[in-house]
């Protein structure tokens, strides 16, 4: 089966550099902004830019344990952050990797569009199923506005 790409948005009321900076620069403290989901990301090798090797631990009870990924791209001057996920518990068997793409625009109202794209690589043999796309793009989600939450009830983070 050929690659399966999924697009969505999520708008923001939070600047795009803020935005980034909280989500993507500072991503070893998700755990405090995201203390119900995220228990700590720890890179595993390189300094952070690309080629890094990070290690995502998910709180238990959560529908995943852990997700290695490695940064592809960043840009801090345009906002976008591309990386492959190379391994998570919950697809290994059908998905072989995910490669990710994340820019955050500025919306007129002085908020942020968050862009991203998500290409599926399926295993040989294997179907990539709607269950796949709908997570990751729930997963997404629900980052962005964690984060949005966590900006607003601190307005000296990330600035």
């Amino acid at each position: 089966m050929a690659p399966v790409t999924s697009s969505y948005e999520v708008t923001s009321s939070i600047p795009p550099a803020r935005l980034f900076k909280a989500t993507i620069l500072e991503e070893k403290h998700l755990h405090k902004i995201l203390p119900q989901g995220v228990k700590s990301v720890e890179i595993l090798e390189g300094d952070g830019g690309v080629g890094t090797i990070k290690l995502t631990t998910f709180v238990d009870g959560g529908e995943h344990k852990t997700a290695k990924q490695r940064v592809d791209g960043i840009d801090k001057e345009k906002f976008t952050y591309s990386y492959t996920v190379l391994e998570a518990d919950g697809f290994n068997d059908v998905i072989e990797k995910i490669c990710c793409v994340i820019k955050f625009e500025p919306s007129a109202d002085g908020g942020s569009i968050c862009k991203t794209t998500n290409t599926y690589h399926p295993k040989s043999g294997a179907q990539i199923g709607e269950e796949h796309l709908k997570g990751g793009k729930e997963m997404g989600l629900g980052m962005v506005k964690a984060v949005e939450a966590y900006l607003h009830a601190n307005p000296t983070a990330y600035n």
